[in-house]
């Protein structure tokens, strides 16, 4: 055996080296040896329909909950006829309505808007002081990784202030998202106790998903919750992320979502409505 060929088995040595130390790093978790393999489909968001589909009042439910949550035990959306908030926790489903009541959902409940993944913590960062949504986007999203990837994101804790709304079934012909927000109900909770629960997704997913961060929060009793408006994030808070590297999405191909409109730039009518 000549040179070379040493050489090239001691360059494919370092090449596997330098790669696990690249993707322990990224992950921040122990070796592949020390934890059980994560299967393929735990690394995927499922989506239900789009975000700009959302926008303009699509709002027929096209997939039941018990098909959506062969997908993912973790995760947020709404419901036919854009009636409340969806939090998905351990595999449950619960309903933040605008009555400020919280009920668990059956899985024949539909849904037009949804994303689900297996949460399975890759990594932790701490806050390092008290921060409201605003800052906590910002400073958080510096913190990861990269911001070209898809997280999923968990906080469990007390927060001081937890500002959260939830929108009432609409009526067809069903509205925009804007105006159907114009009749959402707001609640404010101080000394909140319980889990955020949401996505971070890049700025190219844009018109597909809420680009940045996406929070819904449920208390711990189960009784109150929805999507986030503003929050108090205090600080030593350890934020959980899952790295998603995959994206599958199922578009209907009936009703209302084949005809509606998605060439439209519409970020600044949702950023409007999300905070």
């Amino acid at each position: 055996m000549d040179a070379k060929f040493f050489l090239g088995i001691a360059l494919a040595v370092v090449l596997v080296f330098c790669g696990a130390a690249v993707y322990t790093t990224f992950t921040k978790i122990p070796a592949a040896s020390a934890v059980p393999a994560v299967p393929a489909d735990h690394e995927i968001l499922y989506q239900v329909s789009t975000i700009d589909a959302l926008m303009q009042g699509v709002y027929a439910g096209v997939q039941p909950v018990g098909e959506m949550k062969k997908h993912g035990d973790f995760g947020i959306g709404t419901f036919d006829a854009l009636e409340g908030e969806m939090i998905v926790i351990d595999g449950k489903v619960y309903q933040a309505k605008a009555d400020g009541k919280v009920y668990a959902v059956k899985d024949t409940a539909t849904t037009p808007f949804a994303t689900v993944t297996y949460f399975e913590r890759d990594f932790a960062a701490t806050t390092n002081r008290s921060m409201n949504f605003s800052v906590f986007s910002t400073e958080m999203s510096s913190r990861l990784p990269t911001q070209n990837m898809i997280y999923a994101v968990r906080m469990q804790g007390t927060f001081p202030l937890m500002k959260v709304r939830a929108i009432p079934a609409q009526q067809e012909p069903y509205p925009t998202l804007t105006e159907a927000a114009k009749s959402q109900s707001v609640y404010t909770y101080t000394d909140a106790t319980g889990t955020v629960v949401g996505f971070y997704t890049p700025a190219f997913f844009r018109g597909l998903n809420v680009a940045g961060y996406h929070l819904h929060f449920l208390s711990s009793d189960r009784q109150t919750g929805g999507h986030i408006l503003d929050l108090t994030v205090p600080a030593n808070t350890t934020v959980d992320y899952d790295i998603t590297p995959a994206f599958a999405m199922p578009l209907p191909t009936s009703g209302a979502f084949t005809g509606v409109d998605l060439t439209k730039d519409l970020s600044k009518d949702l950023a409007k409505i999300e905070q």
